[in-house]
């Protein structure tokens, strides 16, 4: 559980610290597009190059990106499989038995594999280098021209920052209720099937237990401290949006529309 870094941030003074988080929010969603558009490996490896110089420019060592892949390794793994004997294209390498693998579900699979690496990258970057609050103040002023058709824009930020808040938290309470449970002789790699599933109910009771325990006291302490949804509001922090940011997300955009171009051409 110690290697899920989605949600923690880093307190680093680096220049991708010290952009707008609007900037950045709007720069991984173009980026996010861009990965889904077949580029090819080139394609890949431009996006690849782009998220390690960020990596560089944010100061996160590259290990702290690799240990945010290690809980997605047994879905990787899965999808790889799975892909490699469904998809039946291009030519046959060679068979295992009744099933055969073609070199086009090589190469979807490796696609496929490609976009997760990146995608789980540049969300682990984001959480990274921007405080919760700032993500708030960001999401909230990307949905505020939503408020005139009755979104709730403030509400919808709130929860969206407090959720990525409260992974590690809970990732930590689940490796407590763990160790917990398995002082108390609870086995959760040993054993039968029924006695995993005994086990998995033994951590998944506890923990959501205590999940809605602490988000009743969060609603109790921000009740407390007057807060109100619907009320007018004033920020203490205010965003401002320098030439830094502007050159960011052309540079950004620029690049996200030639790997565009170039899944069409």
């Amino acid at each position: 559980m110690g290697n899920m870094t989605l949600g923690k941030y880093l307190p680093f003074d680096s220049f991708i610290h010290r952009l707008d988080p609007r900037m950045k929010i709007v720069s991984l969603l173009f980026l996010l597009i861009s990965v889904f558009f077949d580029a090819g490996f080139i394609g890949y490896g431009i996006i690849g190059l782009f998220v390690c110089l960020v990596v560089v420019l944010s100061k996160i060592k590259i290990t702290y990106i690799l240990k945010s892949l290690k809980p997605m390794i047994f879905m990787m793994s899965f999808l790889m499989i799975l892909n490699v004997f469904m998809i039946q294209k291009g030519t046959v390498l060679f068979s295992i038995g009744p099933l055969a693998i073609y070199s086009g579900g090589l190469i979807q699979t490796a696609y496929i594999l490609i976009r997760l690496v990146l995608i789980v990258a540049l969300t682990t970057v984001l959480t990274a280098t921007t405080k919760p609050l700032d993500l708030t103040l960001g999401l909230e002023h990307l949905f505020n021209p939503l408020r005139k058709i009755g979104f709730p824009a403030h509400e919808v930020s709130m929860m969206i920052s407090i959720a990525l808040r409260f992974i590690p938290t809970l990732l930590e309470e689940t490796e407590r209720i763990m160790k917990a449970q398995a002082s108390r002789g609870v086995d959760f790699k040993e054993g039968s099937l029924k006695d995993k599933v005994k086990a998995i109910v033994s951590l998944i009771v506890p923990l959501f237990i205590s999940a809605f325990q602490r988000a009743e006291d969060l609603a109790n302490a921000m009740e407390s401290r007057g807060y109100n949804p619907d009320g007018k509001r004033t920020k203490y922090k205010v965003l401002k949006w320098r030439m830094s940011d502007t050159l960011s997300l052309l540079t950004t955009v620029v690049m996200c529309v030639g790997i565009i171009v170039m899944s069409v051409i």
